[in-house]
């Protein structure tokens, strides 16, 4: 398995425009999110939901990576869920993540077409689980919080 440095290294290739990073900080936390809503808004035989079973093995591939990378994505991906389960209250939310979904992905495949470059996922589909990790760690850099 590649450290993280390695893949963070392979997905920077595909990510040094200005407005393609400026696009990415927002719009891989959405989609990270949008997906958790989708399969949230999906018939689950738990209580659960689909999208806390599917972080599980995310989590735990993300734990194999960095400990503290994991800890801050969990966070994320438990606000994500409490989000969502929040907004079920009042509203489907399926419309609502899948408007996010297509529209933030739009957003990336602009920003890729500034970059001149094929989005990483294309060589990789892993790189889907790299980019929210990616983001944080950008995060983690600024706030000085070693991962």
């Amino acid at each position: 398995m590649k450290s993280i440095d390695a893949w963070f290294a392979a997905y920077a290739t595909c990510h040094r425009h200005p407005g393609n990073l400026a696009i990415h900080q927002v719009a891989v936390p959405g989609i990270y999110l949008s997906v958790i809503g989708l399969l949230q808004a999906l018939p689950a035989p738990v209580g659960a939901g689909w999208g806390a079973l599917i972080a599980i093995p995310v989590l735990l591939f993300y734990l194999r990576l960095s400990f503290s990378l994991c800890v801050g994505m969990a966070l994320f991906t438990a606000a994500g869920l409490w989000l969502w389960q929040g907004m079920a209250a009042v509203s489907p939310i399926w419309p609502w993540a899948l408007t996010l979904f297509v529209l933030l992905w739009l957003a990336q495949f602009i920003g890729h077409r500034w970059e001149g470059r094929r989005p990483a996922f294309f060589t990789d589909l892993q790189f889907l689980l790299i980019g929210p990790l990616w983001v944080l760690a950008g995060l983690y850099r600024r706030l000085r919080i070693p991962y």
